[in-house]
């Protein structure tokens, strides 16, 4: 089966034309892969080496730019509109069946286990160096993990949660198209990422959810700990090692959001901005 079927099977649809998804569509009930628009077992096995098995959340840091909310509580854990800003993420993680999920945490870690009383399956791993390094030594940790699985920053607020997949088909990193953008982005090239740069015009804005199949995230167990221990290594962000530090290695595919899907927030007033109930 291509790629295009696969993508068709699994409902990624809108992006085909409407003549050949019907076709398509009637091919598959033909073959008793579907029964009406749902998946049948037959279905279900062709997709299940594309289903993602995992969710690793980075979520390590000390969020300083969201200070004085971050004192006494992880950036992850701030709450907007009375929701933690982390549960929007794992409610679409399980939304879309994936409950395997680890949350690297390192500043104030204790309070992560507040989650357990929503979410007892959550795992952790700690990250006892977080406030030595930038977050590649929580990617470090964590990354015998990343196979088949999404990686997440854990201060994303969601809008969107179907950019959480139960399917998908090749290492991708989340994007938004941009004319100008002064924030980490990307170059693409036939919806491949070949670069990598602070600010650009014509690009895409990095958005902090990536998916690795097994092929790469074993190729990131050994690119990690090579990056950390370059001069300079401690201080690099992780996604630096696949998307420019070695770059070679790995073919990583944009996959198109908008600014409404999803936000990040990085300053207390960009908090304030978006819930009311902090200006005061």
């Amino acid at each position: 089966m291509t790629r295009t079927e696969l993508e068709i099977l699994a409902c990624e649809r809108e992006k085909f034309p409407r003549e050949l998804v019907d076709k398509c569509l009637k091919n598959f009930q033909e073959l008793g892969l579907l029964h009406g628009d749902k998946l049948t077992a037959d279905g279900r096995k062709i997709l299940e080496p594309y289903k993602v098995k995992r969710a690793v959340f980075i979520a390590a840091g000390i969020g300083e730019r969201l200070l004085p909310i971050t004192l006494n509580t992880p950036k992850p854990l701030v709450r907007v509109h009375g929701k933690r800003i982390i549960d929007g993420l794992i409610d679409a993680c399980l939304a879309a069946e994936i409950d395997e999920i680890y949350i690297v945490r390192g500043y104030l870690a204790e309070q992560f286990d507040l989650l357990l009383k929503k979410y007892p399956t959550l795992k952790f791993i700690d990250n006892p160096i977080f406030n030595e390094t930038n977050n590649i030594s929580s990617a470090v940790r964590a990354a015998k993990f990343f196979g088949r699985a999404y990686v997440l920053e854990g201060d994303l607020l969601i809008h969107n949660p179907a950019l959480i997949r139960k399917y998908e088909f090749a290492p991708n990193f989340l994007g938004i198209p941009m004319s100008r953008s002064d924030d980490w982005c990307f170059d693409v090239q036939d919806g491949v990422i070949v670069a990598q740069k602070i600010g650009g015009l014509d690009c895409w804005q990095e958005v902090g959810i990536s998916y690795w199949d097994e092929k790469s995230a074993a190729q990131l167990a050994q690119d990690l700990p090579k990056a950390f221990d370059l001069p300079g290594g401690r201080e690099r962000f992780w996604d630096q090692v696949p998307l420019s530090i070695f770059a070679k290695n790995y073919r990583v595919e944009i996959r198109a959001c908008n600014k409404a899907d999803i936000v990040e927030i990085d300053t207390f007033s960009e908090l304030k901005a978006i819930d009311r109930a902090y200006d005061v």
